[in-house]
């Protein structure tokens, strides 16, 4: 097994690790709107928020 897959194993390892552990609802409540979801998933989208946010200021900065 080359070191890439064993990388990908590990962060899935992790993964299922971080998932298992925030699977407890928390509700979001934002202006007129409230809903409740993993707290697994509200840091994966804030994370990807992120990202977006992030990947769009660099490349108006480019411009």
């Amino acid at each position: 097994m080359n070191w890439k897959w064993l990388f990908v194993l590990a962060l899935l390892l992790l993964l299922v690790i971080f998932t298992t552990q925030n699977y407890e609802v928390a509700e979001i409540r934002f202006l007129f709107w409230a809903f409740k979801t993993s707290r697994a998933i509200i840091i994966f989208a804030t994370l990807f928020i992120g990202v977006i946010i992030g990947w769009l200021t660099a490349l108006l900065k480019e411009r």
